[in-house]
């Protein structure tokens, strides 16, 4: 996948109620870093927000069922959607300091591998 147009990536750690959002510039630097709940309104506000500083990525751990509206409304806005397989995002938290695994670094995880492995990304 060719992200040299992008300046945010948007890492979603999805959940069935809420995600963890993470979304970070092209230089690394994390400029937003919440929960979000998976409600349209809130979802179409976080990321017309982002596209105001830039070009955006969305990138999702669970493209289907629970991550299902994240990419709609994405998609219906017009930014461009990935998806990072599990095992592949398993493999890359492997190489990040530290054991615990949490929804928070869950999606840092995800931003920061379609920032600089833009080839373990699929697209949707």
């Amino acid at each position: 996948m060719n992200t040299t147009e992008i300046d945010i990536f948007l890492g979603l750690d999805v959940g069935k109620t809420d995600h963890w959002g993470c979304a970070v510039t092209v230089e690394g630097t994390t400029i937003w870093n919440k929960t979000l709940p998976n409600d349209e309104a809130k979802l179409t506000k976080v990321y017309q927000d982002l596209s105001a500083q830039g070009a955006v990525l969305v990138v999702v751990d669970q493209p289907a069922t629970i991550g299902a509206l994240a990419v709609a409304v994405a998609q219906h806005l017009g930014i461009t959607v990935a998806y990072l397989p599990g095992l592949t995002m398993r493999r890359i938290a492997d190489m990040y300091p530290g054991t615990a695994k949490t929804d928070e670094k869950d999606s840092f995880i995800i931003a920061d591998a379609a920032r600089t492995m833009p080839h373990t990304l699929r697209s949707l």
